[in-house]
């Protein structure tokens, strides 16, 4: 089984955990080939906790946003961060807890579909145990009734 380091950073604005996330990153795709003495892989998996300040991410996939527009957002008092990762536009504030998983899916299963299926099951589970009657969409994310609890957002970098 492999072992994954849980980290909380506790409250951190978007910028500061996203060094977080690159530097965890860099020691991922740096291990991928370490090996210890006894020949098992060295454990570099990692799950980053945090809450944000009050910020929105902009995807990839997202149409640009207008000067405009990303100074209302500003106004409102949050930060404007346009990522590298996957979806729409997304906030992040005081009182939601993110996880981000820096993990070598080499140890797990090579497959970015079930990675994701992997991850809404978890916190279904993790919603059971709260109570909370969870489930999926056709969309990705974990949703109650029309709600949706959690978004997943993704980038992959290739070893």
């Amino acid at each position: 089984m492999t072992a994954v380091l849980v980290r909380n950073l506790g409250r951190m604005g978007y910028r500061e955990a996203l060094k977080f996330q690159k530097a965890y990153e860099r020691r991922v795709l740096g291990a991928a080939d370490a090996t210890r003495s006894d020949g098992d892989r060295v454990a570099r998996d990692t799950l980053l906790l945090v809450e944000h300040e009050h910020v929105y991410t902009v995807g990839l996939r997202t149409c640009r946003y207008s000067e405009e527009e990303e100074a209302k957002l500003r106004a409102l008092g949050a930060d404007f961060y346009r990522a590298d990762r996957g979806g729409l536009i997304t906030y992040h504030g005081p009182g939601q807890l993110v996880a981000y998983p820096v993990l070598d899916l080499n140890n797990f299963k090579k497959s970015i579909k079930w990675y994701v299926g992997a991850l809404e099951q978890t916190l279904i589970a993790t919603c059971e145990k709260l109570g909370v009657e969870a489930g999926t969409t056709s969309n990705t994310g974990v949703w109650v009734g029309d709600n949706k609890i959690a978004a997943i957002g993704r980038y992959f970098a290739t070893i």
